[in-house]
């Protein structure tokens, strides 16, 4: 579009360029022009296909405009499909913007426009999340503010004016806006546009000679800056441009499926579907389809659910033998007609032919660095360092990741952050703003999800509180907020609300071993899923659990501190009825422990956090709070005059309940697999001694605000003479036995950028061999490249048996079990004095010596169970030494 052709331009109606998204190696990218509109779009929260709005409660698409609905600074919608590249060619640009007249004018001057060149060095993701905060990489703004003007500047600085018209426009209720960027010797002439159509008046022109071209490269984003909160704010239409500098990228349309999670588990396929924000007149039914050779059909359809805009799918008898390409098809409205898009993944079959099964886990999805101060202040925050302090969208860990060839992906909770991650919650608009930050989720590790089955379970931040004990599904008291109203037990937002973020994240899950909701109605989650015959028992950590303040008052407890400093948690913290998992998911765990149908050969238990609370703190803290100042160590050093602590938000309390899930836990053989405390650890759990229970896997956190870290005053107990002192047996600040194999704390890595790194930030590796059944567990850092032959963090890999997950002193033993005719029984030994069971196993031998720990009778269930293939021997009598006696077992078919 050439300026003097403007006036004539803009009676000519939009022309909406409307894309079948279909990805496959040949599909082409679009020329780079663009031509932009919402004319022919139902009114909605998502804002089409090409575009990031930040926030998602921001903008809204209403009457066929694009509309900002708050009063706030430098709301952006980026375009996603077209940004400014490095040559060194000319472009232009136009749009029609206009003056919202819904809220006061006191005065300020507020202004809409265009970003240019925003987050040159970053991931396009990443750019498109610049919004309200100044800083490295923010790009120029050129627009027209309230009273008229143009206006270029320089995003990168608060008070960064470049240049400024003369004239101005008699009102900015409706303006088209255009700017032109032309080559000229070393840097570039831009030449900004305004013109009112409604007015009898001639445009005006805002000519800003050298600008440097290295400002013109990034993303492009529409913007409305209200500099007040009763400012104006901006709507738009007809966004168009042009030129050789556009780059084209068709393929990073975004929607309206934003990504897909699923499981497959004893034929039975779950899969969610996770869909932008749509209107009331989008359609509500969508699509699974499944490829047959070169052709697609319909398996089944389903509802599209609001809140949450999830659609769930369920299919029995699945063939699990062979991977299958899938896709949900949706037809988005556009006017009159409607667009067909696919959002495409495969299901993998079922790993029971590999050898070993790994498993990639998660937790604490930070994805932006700690907020500094200055910039905007109110509902974003502070401004964060563009260049240095954006880790979303996590390509570093996503690439290392998938290098170790996952079968699975465990996400352990802290999808979202309520805080500042990358905006400070919105509590009056919760639903959207949780979506806003699950949809940055979903772009960073959906790529991950389409194409490996996943267990994805919320912890605290994920349901906007800083911890939470669920207190059995109660609301937390009315007229409490924060650490109080936590510190009382209970969920702070709507049961309506929590089942929708549940809904999003564990809607793929097998279905609840008991779906009977809890208290205000809302749902439970806690299953079992069978993959590769590595039976994993998924627990809900936080929803059943007491809240401590109201049972230990004298600790005076904040934010489950104890801040009393004469409170001796190891003899007084363990309040009678104190709950951790309930009872409701212990008799599930006994259940699972015991189940070893369907060729079940390793037992997994997955939830939110440890057994344990592995964590030390300078000895004149009373609580955490001083966490986030804690000085962070070179590599070698060793914080003195600490002290282990008592954070109850840990599962090192209630002790009693803690010790009740390990003895269930431990029946299986079962490794615990979790996150939370953002420390990578591994530990082996002693309940009535030092090692006599299962191991266990706390996963470093994906990023990191927080230097938590495990420093013992005094060297673990029985280590290994080289290992370092803070590994060995160890007793927690509850009393709770624990042997520390690796810890992987904070300290000064020597890797850029460092306030990411220092942190410790990663994933866990967990690795189950079918044949020797040997486990190894390991914390990698998020910059160790396993296909160059990095290494995990020091300590790691720790291997060890399955048996070793069942470390009680046995008391004595029963016959020996030899075998044939079955390969690898299950045995199954109960103490039928007690009527208890003691054990499970699927032994990976023919031979096998039952070892037990209460003198008396005893039953050995031997073979296949659930078929005739499962013998009972009884009166079997304990012997104190090795056994003596042999039983010949030929066991049938099953």
């Amino acid at each position: 579009m050439k300026l003097a052709a403007m006036k004539r331009y803009i009676g000519i109606p939009a022309i909406i360029v409307a894309f079948l998204i279909i990805r496959t190696a040949c599909d082409r990218e679009p020329p780079v022009a663009f031509q932009g509109s919402w004319h022919a779009s139902p009114d909605r929260r998502w804002v089409g296909p090409h575009y990031w709005a930040n926030r998602l409660q921001d903008w809204y698409v209403i009457g066929g405009r694009l509309v900002c609905l708050e009063s706030l600074p430098m709301r952006t919608v980026h375009l996603l499909t077209r940004r400014l590249g490095p040559s060194e060619d000319d472009f232009e640009i136009s749009v029609r913007l206009g003056e919202v007249r819904s809220v006061a004018d006191d005065g300020s001057v507020s202004s809409g426009g265009i970003l240019l060149g925003a987050g040159a060095d970053l991931d396009y993701r990443a750019a498109a999340l610049i919004h309200h905060s100044h800083g490295p990489s923010g790009g120029l703004y050129a627009g027209v503010d309230t009273r008229g003007f143009l206006f270029l500047r320089d995003f990168e600085k608060e008070d960064g004016l470049i240049a400024s018209s003369e004239e101005a426009l008699p009102d900015t209720d409706f303006v088209m806006l255009s700017l032109q960027a032309r080559r000229s010797r070393n840097a570039y002439a831009l030449d900004i546009v305004a013109y009112s159509p409604n007015q009898q008046t001639d445009s005006i022109v805002l000519a800003v000679p050298d600008v440097n071209g290295a400002r013109l490269i990034g993303n492009l984003a529409l913007v409305s800056h209200s500099s007040s909160a009763n400012g104006a704010r901006f709507w738009f239409e007809s966004w168009q441009m042009d030129g050789g500098k556009l780059e084209a990228f068709n393929a990073r349309m975004l929607g309206p499926v934003i990504g897909s999670q699923y499981t497959l588990s004893r034929g039975t396929l779950k899969l969610t579907a996770q869909f932008m924000p749509l209107g009331d007149n989008d359609g509500r039914l969508t699509e699974l389809q499944m490829a047959r050779g070169e052709n697609w059909s319909t398996v089944e359809t389903s509802e599209i659910v609001a809140p949450g805009h999830t659609a769930v799918f369920r299919i029995e008898n699945w063939d699990a033998t062979a991977d299958t390409r899938y896709r949900i098809a949706y037809a988005r409205s556009a006017g009159a007609a409607s667009i067909l898009h696919y959002h495409y993944g495969t299901i993998r079959k079922d790993p029971v032919d590999k050898s070993e099964i790994v498993v990639a886990a998660f937790t604490g999805n930070h994805n932006v660095a700690r907020p500094m101060s200055g910039g905007f202040a109110g509902v974003d925050g502070g401004w964060f360092p563009w260049d240095r302090g954006v880790w979303f969208p996590h390509n570093d860990l996503v690439a290392h990741v998938a290098a170790q060839g996952p079968d699975l992906l465990f996400f352990s909770g802290d999808q979202v952050y309520e805080g500042a991650s990358p905006t400070a919650a919105d509590f009056e608009q919760p639903y959207e703003d949780y979506l806003y930050k699950w949809y940055l989720w979903y772009w960073a590790f959906g790529g991950l999800t389409a194409e490996t089955p996943s267990v994805t379970i919320p912890d605290d931040h994920d349901v906007f509180q800083g911890n939470l004990w669920g207190a059995g599904g109660k609301a937390t008291p009315p007229g409490l907020s924060g650490a109080p109203a936590q510190d009382a037990g209970g969920y702070v937002l709507p049961a309506d609300w929590v089942n929708m973020v549940q809904r999003t994240q564990t809607g793929h899950l097998p279905d609840p071993y008991d779906a009977t909701p809890v208290e205000q109605g809302i749902n439970v989650y806690y299953t079992d899923v069978l993959l590769g015959g590595v039976s994993f028992a998924v627990i809900e950590d936080r929803k059943f659990k007491s809240a401590p303040a109201a049972l230990l008052p004298a600790a005076n407890i904040r934010n489950g501190w104890p801040r009393n400093r004469n409170f001796n948690a190891k003899t007084e913290a363990d309040a009678p009825g104190a709950t951790l998992l309930g009872e409701r998911q212990l008799r599930f765990l006994e259940h699972w422990a015991n189940d070893w149908s369907d060729g079940a050969w390793m037992k997994v238990v997955l939830s939110q956090t440890l057994f344990a609370n592995v964590a030390t703190l300078p000895d004149t803290a009373l609580d955490g709070s001083v966490i986030p100042s804690l000085a962070i160590l070179p590599q070698g050093e060793y914080a003195e005059n600490e002290r282990t602590v008592s954070d109850m938000d840990s599962n090192g309390w209630p002790q009693t309940g803690r010790n009740n899930a390990l003895r269930i836990i431990r029946k299986g053989f079962a490794v615990h697999l979790s996150g939370d405390q953002h420390l990578g650890s591994t530990i082996q759990y002693g309940i009535d001694d030092w090692r006599d229970a299962g191991y266990a896997l706390c996963v470093p956190s994906v990023a990191n605000f927080r230097p938590r870290r495990w420093f013992p005053p005094v060297p673990g107990g029985n280590r290994d003479s080289a290992a370092p002192s803070y590994t060995g047996d160890f007793e927690d600040g509850f009393g709770n036995k624990i042997t520390v194999h690796a810890v992987a704390n904070p300290h000064k890595y020597g890797k850029e950028p460092e306030p990411l790194h220092d942190l410790a930030p990663g994933y866990g590796i967990a690795r189950f061999d079918r044949n020797t059944r040997a486990v190894s567990l390991a914390a990698w850092p998020r910059w160790a490249d396993p296909t160059k032959g990095d290494a995990p963090y020091a300590g790691w890999p720790v291997t060890f048996r399955q048996e070793d997950n069942y470390g009680r002193t046995p008391t004595g033993y029963l016959p020996r079990f030899e075998t044939s005719g079955m390969a690898n029984p299950v045995v199954q030994v109960v103490n039928e004095t007690s009527g208890e069971v003691v054990y499970t196993l699927r032994i990976k031998e023919s031979s096998f010596v039952p070892m037990v720990f209460a003198q008396g009778p005893h039953t050995v269930h031997l073979g296949d169970p659930g078929t005739t293939a499962w013998m009972t021997y009884s009166g079997l009598e304990t012997k104190p030494g090795a056994a003596t006696d042999t039983i010949v077992v030929v066991l049938p078919s099953s």
